[in-house]
């Protein structure tokens, strides 16, 4: 079977295409060799000698050659070309069985470190990625239709109540303004759905220009440092002043914003959160600490995706869009955005390369 798809493909003709062509230069060599020993014998011993016997040898050893390139270089294409099908249908033979039973299929590899070995295993690198991103997409739609599912119910229930019950202007009003403020919260996260993904296809570099991130980091801090009274959280401003950076406004305020929220809501109650803005090595840093409870370390790689949440009923408020947030932010500005140990607590610190430092 496999001889066969050998003997059919277009591989195996463009060997034969380039066996006849290496044996058309042969023949020339050979006969360029031919001919030229027969003039130099004939040069040499004179045209009265019998040439018949000598000639004769040539001829043969000629054939002899010359068949014997010929049936090696059909062997070799044979074999270098079964090998190449051979591969390649277990390419196929693997994306058949994906097609069917789904993405845990692989591409053996067969240890040889060739170029077929590497093409392999970039293909199952390939199909690696794409599981993940279909796991990640399958996640996040189950827990959208999970955070959609709880203030559309509570806003059927409103509704089917108010319609059944009699018309009272302060009850219409009130559920009028809770129905509003679980329609702001839904609108809210598809808008910031909308804003990641506007973010990581880069779509906002035009307005990068010269910045203070000190000075973001201190409206951010002014802004939240009602919220944070409210829950007798001490809000700091410390490090550095004036650390220059190129960026955008907007977004930087908006991932500040969102990490000192969540340093807010997460940490400890009564507790402290500083930010801190300083420079290392040429480059610009941001830090949120918190003293609260913290994130598990094997956690912390999973955070940053879109609606992951610690806390896996999804009861508390919030949608899990922050840290997505902050990280596209992060990466659209070329910085490294990590989550450290704050022994207790949370550190979680952005670090801009020097390149847009200006």
């Amino acid at each position: 079977m496999l001889l066969a798809k050998t003997l059919r493909s277009s591989t195996f003709r463009l060997a034969l295409i380039a066996i006849a062509a290496f044996g058309l230069i042969v023949a020339a060599i050979m006969a360029y060799v031919y001919f030229g020993t027969l003039a130099y014998v004939e040069r040499r011993l004179g045209g009265a000698v019998d040439h018949d016997g000598f000639t004769g040898m040539i001829e043969l050893a000629m054939v002899a050659v010359a068949m014997l390139l010929l049936v090696l270089a059909g062997l070799a294409a044979v074999l270098v070309t079964r090998r190449t099908v051979g591969r390649i249908e277990q390419i196929n033979a693997t994306s058949r069985a994906i097609m069917l039973s789904g993405l845990d299929q692989r591409i053996p590899l067969r240890g040889s470190n060739d170029e077929w070995d590497r093409v392999a295993e970039n293909l199952n690198q390939m199909l690696d990625r794409i599981e993940t991103l279909m796991g990640e997409v399958k996640q996040v739609s189950d827990n959208v239709a999970h955070d959609l599912r709880t203030p559309l119910t509570r806003m059927r229930g409103r509704l089917e109540k108010a319609y059944h019950a009699p018309r009272n202007s302060e009850t219409d009003a009130a559920l009028i303004g809770d129905t509003i403020a679980d329609l702001d919260a839904v609108l809210g996260m598809f808008t910031s759905i909308t804003r990641i993904s506007e973010i990581e296809t880069r779509a906002r570099t035009g307005a990068f220009r010269a910045l203070d991130l000190a000075e973001i980091a201190g409206e951010v801090v002014e802004l939240y440092d009602a919220a944070a009274e409210q829950v007798a959280t001490k809000l700091s401003l410390a490090g550095e002043r004036d650390v220059a950076i190129t960026g955008d406004r907007d977004l930087l305020f908006d991932a500040i914003a969102n990490l000192v929220d969540n340093a807010i809501k997460h940490g400890c109650k009564g507790g402290q959160v500083t930010v801190t803005c300083r420079r290392a090595d040429g480059a610009a840093v941001i830090t949120i600490a918190d003293d609260g409870p913290g994130i598990p370390a094997e956690q912390r790689d999973h955070v940053f995706k879109r609606f992951y949440r610690l806390e896996r009923s999804r009861y508390t408020p919030g949608n899990g869009l922050g840290l997505s947030l902050a990280a596209a932010v992060a990466h659209l500005h070329g910085a490294e955005i990590a989550l450290h140990d704050n022994a207790p607590g949370l550190t979680v610190q952005l670090s801009f390369p020097a390149a847009t430092v200006p």
